[in-house]
């Protein structure tokens, strides 16, 4: 297993399996769950796990690095725990599945815009047509009810734009900081906000039911293992390869999420497959290849 964990094909696979089906965990969790609920309960029980770690590591860090964990706990691990259950609840999972891809683009964009990171001509058009394919899906996302859900669809992609941002802070700024401690601060801190927010949703005053008890097992297993599991995963990836590979986790997500969703029952159309398709153009020509950085830092 340790010589496994080492292999970043290998790591790129189980968050591929644990993030896609993660949609899906969110929609049935939704059935008893408000959003904000399964937010909160998401970072607090991941904090709740790695506070042991998580506490040391904090008081050993010095300022300058604890205020980069923070940032970037807030735009990777708190932020879009509350923008995904919000937007599905007028949205499939399998659509946020195929909108959270748009996370390399994103990465690419905001490494060139905040930290000024070179782009190669290839890679400014595979954004334009991944961003093509994202206009594809917030212009036709309709409900049944022929009610436009694009602000629901823009709220997954600021969400997307959140985990980039936060995959680029853990690159470049924290790059120097074991993966583990990373991961186990970030909840740790962001564990105290996310447990006022559930005693201020009457989380604790639920009805547990077995319909209860059902959507707490599958919000119980996204926030082990989609969420503290595999941020320590997707951090350790990152800081042994690059953001840009490590968020090409999103060539196989929506892939894993559609068919989760295809499974459940949902409608998957043209124009969801013609957006995903393009999505995964743009971000197979910002993709990074071996021996040839497609990114240098100015």
């Amino acid at each position: 297993m340790p010589t496994l964990l080492k292999n970043k094909w290998f790591l790129l696979s189980i968050m591929a399996l644990t993030w896609g089906s993660s949609f899906i965990l969110i929609k049935k969790s939704l059935l008893v769950f408000n959003p904000f609920q399964i937010g909160a309960f998401r970072v607090a029980l991941s904090g709740l796990i790695l506070a042991s770690l998580g506490i040391p590591a904090m008081r050993k860090m010095p300022k300058k690095d604890l205020l980069w964990v923070i940032l970037a706990g807030f735009f990777g691990n708190f932020l879009p725990m509350f923008l995904f259950p919000i937007a599905q609840t007028k949205v499939s999972s399998s659509l946020a599945g195929i909108i959270n891809s748009l996370e390399p683009i994103f990465v690419l964009m905001l490494g060139f815009l905040i930290f000024r990171i070179k782009s190669k001509p290839t890679q400014v058009m595979g954004a334009f047509i991944g961003f093509l394919g994202a206009a594809t899906l917030l212009y036709f996302s309709e409900v049944s009810t022929q009610e436009s859900q694009i602000g629901f669809t823009l709220l997954m992609v600021f969400a997307s734009a959140s985990y980039a941002l936060s995959a680029l802070i853990i690159k470049l700024k924290l790059q120097h900081v074991k993966s583990i401690q990373v991961s186990s601060s970030v909840f740790t801190f962001w564990m105290i906000p996310s447990l006022i927010i559930l005693l201020f949703t009457d989380f604790f005053n639920v009805s547990f039911s077995s319909e209860a008890l059902e959507a707490l097992g599958y919000l119980s297993f996204l926030s082990i293992f989609g969420t503290a599991i595999g941020i320590i995963l997707f951090y350790k990836l990152i800081q042994d390869t690059s953001a840009v590979f490590a968020s090409t986790v999103s060539y196989l997500l929506p892939i894993v999420a559609v068919i989760w969703g295809v499974i459940d029952g949902e409608q998957f159309n043209f124009y969801y497959l013609l957006g995903a398709i393009l999505i995964l153009i743009g971000i197979y020509l910002i993709r990074e290849k071996k021996k040839k950085p497609i990114v240098t830092v100015r």
